[in-house]
């Protein structure tokens, strides 16, 4: 036993020593979201981390996957859609909270499409059970006024709303709640940007994360214009009582995490915290840019890092690390990273597939018994518009709508990428963790012909029915 123990000792200090994760952390680089990742949130819940962020359109999407690496290739699923002309574009800065066993999706839309930053409300969804996927109902607006970056935070046993709220300069804001979807106070402000280094470009304080540890509670904001290299973050601590009043907050006089033009990465900013899946890490995820230059639009990708604690108990984050360099995954999630998917019917319990493996364009797309062929295996890319491609492992082709029909029964096959609406389809979540795939050049779904159980019943598109043979499960393998 004391050989092994040994043995196993000395792999891990040589993991180490060559700056490799051990064997049994998941590896990972950044960004873990390229297409739409400003304004990212992660949770992590039950087994899974959960990421939400802009998307600079009607809808919020979720990420969802067993490792931190994973999630920069899983589907982004559709929990959501604007639903009235108050709330119904450019939908920013989403978070996921969970409260009193259900998930509240808080976040910012604008009014129209073309005018919409003066239009900006914040907004609360409420989740029907405990999964994160939903289904969600609309549960209110948060303020009357433009206020950005809803999130919320229990803090003594009362739960307190944060936000970004302008009075020519940009100030962070907070009010009681009494319960997730409702204000019970007026907004007193809590921080307005003094330093210069919190101005440059514009004066802004914005993006405000609670951060606690050790009976410690600390506000992590934005500070300096989004679209700026030197977009920062800086730290208040609690050290008063109530924290709606700005003198119960300390601010740090020097930022706490900033630009790293060694490392490339620059105005990282609007961040999230999680924990690892074992409970002994601290993270940061947070968006930045690749070059000085870029600006506050959907060039920013969302990036993920441990941090550390100071001696002092105040947070340390470090410096923002260079893009796609390798890096250990949290502790305690598995040891490897999928990246391809199984697509499974919910009536038949049997897997999408590209018939016998063929790679000839048009061949037929099925159900079939799973079996772990790499012909029922799917890479499922974001496309960077709500939508994805399902390209076949086996084929390197991808799920086609024959001759583009809009008719019902129009054939699924698979074929060459012509980067055509007819291959582009959305994830739309429905419940239990199933959803339906919607063609979105028709607005039809996949669907099993005549709802069989059989082998190799054929896949069409049709109309949405709202059945189990409409729906599927999509599992990382």
């Amino acid at each position: 036993m004391a050989r092994r123990l040994l043995t196993l000792l000395a792999a891990l200090l040589l993991a180490l020593s060559l700056g490799q994760p051990p064997a049994s952390a998941a590896s990972f680089a950044n960004p873990v979201k390229a297409q739409k990742g400003a304004d990212p949130w992660i949770t992590y819940h039950d087994g899974d981390y959960y990421l939400v962020s802009t998307s600079w359109s009607d809808v919020i999407t979720v990420r969802k996957s067993p490792t931190l690496g994973g999630l920069s290739t899983a589907p982004g699923v559709q929990v959501w859609q604007g639903d009235a002309a108050s709330r119904c574009c450019n939908i920013w800065a989403p978070e996921l909270h969970h409260l009193n066993g259900r998930w509240y999706l808080y976040y910012v839309a604008g009014q129209n499409v073309t005018d919409y930053n003066p239009t900006q409300r914040s907004h609360v969804l409420e989740s029907a059970g405990p999964d994160p996927m939903g289904p969600y109902t609309y549960r209110g607006q948060l303020n009357s006024a433009w206020m950005l970056d809803p999130t919320v935070a229990t803090i003594d046993g009362q739960l307190y709303l944060f936000g970004s709220t302008h009075d020519g300069t940009q100030n962070i804001v907070a009010a009681r709640m009494s319960n997730p979807y409702t204000v019970s106070s007026s907004f007193t402000t809590v921080s307005t940007p003094t330093y210069d280094w919190e101005r440059s470009g514009a004066p802004v304080n914005e993006g405000p994360e609670i951060l606690r540890r050790g009976g410690r509670t600390f506000l992590v904001y934005s500070a300096s214009g989004c679209w700026t290299p030197d977009y920062k973050l800086g730290q208040l601590e609690l050290t008063g009582s109530p924290p709606t009043s700005a003198s119960s907050w300390t601010k740090k006089p020097t930022p706490l995490f900033q630009r790293s033009d060694g490392n490339g990465v620059y105005g990282p900013g609007h961040n999230g915290f999680f924990t690892s899946p074992d409970g002994t890490e601290s993270w940061i995820v947070y968006h930045a840019n690749d070059a000085a230059t870029d600006g506050c639009d959907n060039g920013r990708t969302a990036r993920a890092q441990k941090f550390a604690w100071n001696a002092d108990g105040t947070p340390n984050l470090g410096t923002p690390v260079r893009l796609g360099a390798a890096l250990p995954g949290p502790s305690g999630e598995p040891s490897t990273v999928r990246r391809t998917y199984t697509v499974t019917n919910r009536n038949s319990g049997k897997c999408l597939e590209v018939t016998g493996g063929s790679a000839a364009d048009g061949a037929d797309v099925r159900q079939y018994t799973c079996n772990g062929g790499a012909h029922q295996r799917w890479r499922l890319e974001d496309l960077g518009d709500d939508t994805h491609r399902l390209l076949n492992a086996a084929t390197g082709k991808v799920l086609d709508t024959a001759d583009c029909s809009a008719a019902d029964g129009a054939d699924l096959r698979q074929w060459s990428w012509l980067d055509n609406t007819c291959q582009r389809f959305r994830f739309l979540a429905t419940d239990s963790g199933h959803v339906r795939i919607v063609n979105r050049a028709t607005g039809k779904v996949a669907d099993v012909a005549n709802c069989s159980t059989a082998d190799s019943a054929d896949v069409r598109q049709w109309s949405w029915l709202n059945n189990a043979c409409q729906q599927w499960r999509l599992d990382p393998v």
